[in-house]
């Protein structure tokens, strides 16, 4: 099942269980999404649940929180989560804060989705990771799926949700294909929200990755395998609430710890898992935490250089062999 394939089935399984649940978004209609993630949504539930927007996201993600304060289930889709800069006041100040601020006495059951981070070709406005900008905000659940399986569990938790949830997908992901488990098929599949997988057991070094980057660090992980390094590869799936008995449990293991993402280095999600590792589990660190991220630089348009501002499999290898005393570190080749 491809990661489309599966955000496809989880949005038509949602809407089917659930009258209350409506998709709203630019060409999510007629044109059966600008992904194809809501091929055949329209036709089946009509224009009163499949709403085609004007090109507005400060107009129609308002419209979905309001609606959301009335009792139903927006799923509100941005094109590419760039764009959700235009409707950010009423991500944070009006879904995020509002059950807080009322004493628990509104609750905003909607989702957030579409395309987020690094594309191809597309430039500096329209590649950035949002993954660390919504984490930081209390109120805000932040999901980012890597196979077909997390597309599928994590949009239907999402959907199920009482709060508002951002759903970071990644475009390039989506038409890859991924084994999926009888489990994962049936409707009444969803998978917890803040709890990470194991992707891949290891004994010498940690490797914590959402969305794309999970695999990246998995092929890294077989290299290393052929140099004798035994990598334990974790898939986050959530980025708020963050897993961080998984994370530190591994790290007590391992006792090194690698950091993944395409996001800005400064203020990370890796920052935020290097902290708590510093502060839980420092006395079990054999070497120094190793961050890989973005290149701290708006994205470049050229595709030379685009390849060289985010991580490659070869950097995950070298901070590997690094954290493993395997490779000179970085400060003496300064």
């Amino acid at each position: 099942m491809t990661v489309r394939e599966a955000l496809n089935s989880a949005l038509d399984e949602e809407m089917s269980a659930d009258p209350k649940v409506f998709l709203m978004g630019e060409e999510v209609g007629e044109y059966q999404g600008a992904y194809k993630i809501s091929k055949g949504l329209l036709e089946k539930y009509g224009p009163e649940r499949v709403l085609d927007t004007p090109i507005t996201e400060a107009g129609f993600t308002g419209i979905g929180v309001g609606a959301a304060y009335y009792g139903l289930r927006p799923v509100v889709e941005f094109m590419t989560f760039n764009f959700s800069m235009q409707a950010i006041d009423h991500i944070i100040n009006s879904a995020a804060k509002s059950n807080y601020m009322s004493a628990g006495q509104i609750s905003v059951p909607i989702v957030f989705r579409g395309p987020n981070g690094a594309a191809a070709g597309v430039g500096a406005q329209h590649s950035q990771c949002y993954a660390a900008w919504y984490a930081s905000c209390p109120g805000l659940k932040v999901l980012a799926p890597y196979s077909s399986e997390d597309a599928r569990g994590l949009l239907k938790a999402a959907i199920r949700d009482p709060d508002p949830v951002v759903f970071l997908e990644n475009e390039l992901l989506y038409g890859e294909s991924f084994p999926i488990s009888a489990e994962a098929v049936d409707s009444s599949f969803c998978l917890p929200i803040g709890k990470a997988k194991i992707e891949r057991e290891g004994k010498d070094v940690t490797i914590t990755a959402f969305s794309k980057m999970v695999g990246l660090a998995l092929k890294a992980a077989e290299i290393l395998a052929k140099e004798g390094i035994s990598a334990e590869i974790i898939n986050l799936r959530s980025i708020r609430p963050l897993d961080r008995a998984t994370i530190n449990a591994s790290v007590r293991k391992t006792n090194r710890l690698v950091t993944l993402e395409e996001g800005f280095p400064q203020h990370g999600v890796g920052a935020e898992i290097c902290t708590s590792v510093i502060e839980e589990s420092f006395g079990y660190l054999d070497a120094p935490v190793e961050r890989i991220a973005g290149a701290d630089v708006p994205m470049p348009y050229a595709a030379n250089l685009e390849r060289s501002a985010v991580p490659q499999v070869e950097d995950i290898v070298r901070a590997a062999k690094r954290a493993c005393y395997r490779a000179v570190p970085m400060a003496a080749t300064a």
